[in-house]
């Protein structure tokens, strides 16, 4: 059976139909949060998933404050990001990144899972990521529907 591969008229169908999914990151472990934002974000749990077109949904993540790190990550773990100068390298403790800016965590842990190609840009524009509850609200016109993890 030849694999189906959708073109014209029905690759802009799937284009325009996105869901919206709102998940609770509360208690929830940051790896496995993030994978399952990937997939939603890659689209790879719909049927008419095709791997040249961008037909994922979009992401509101809430309670991005209270997300879960396990094993000594919370005093291990290191962001490091380089000014391009001489002597530049930055380095931020995973625990001082969840005091200031908890979102930041979150969205850098779905971005190293998306693959590494033109549509990342795209996808990575469909997720949302708020510290708290109050985010939702700005969301409610779209309707997102909650999803458990």
């Amino acid at each position: 059976m030849p694999t189906y591969i959708p073109r014209g008229r029905e690759a802009e169908e799937l284009m325009v139909g996105k869901n919206w999914f709102v998940i609770d990151a509360e208690g929830v472990v940051l790896g496995r949060l993030a994978t399952r934002i990937a997939r939603l974000l890659i689209g790879k749990d719909k049927p008419t998933y095709t791997p040249h077109l961008d037909c994922g949904d979009h992401v509101v993540v809430v309670n991005a404050e209270k997300v879960k790190l396990t094993g000594n990550k919370i005093d291990q773990k290191l962001y490091r990001h380089h000014s391009g100068w001489p002597g530049g390298l930055k380095e931020v403790p995973i625990r001082t990144l969840l005091q200031r800016r908890p979102e930041e965590v979150v969205r850098e842990a779905v971005l190293g899972m998306l693959p590494k190609n033109k549509l990342r840009a795209r996808r990575a524009k469909k997720l949302r990521v708020y510290a708290g509850s109050e985010g939702l609200a700005r969301h409610t016109g779209q309707k997102p529907q909650p999803l458990s993890l």
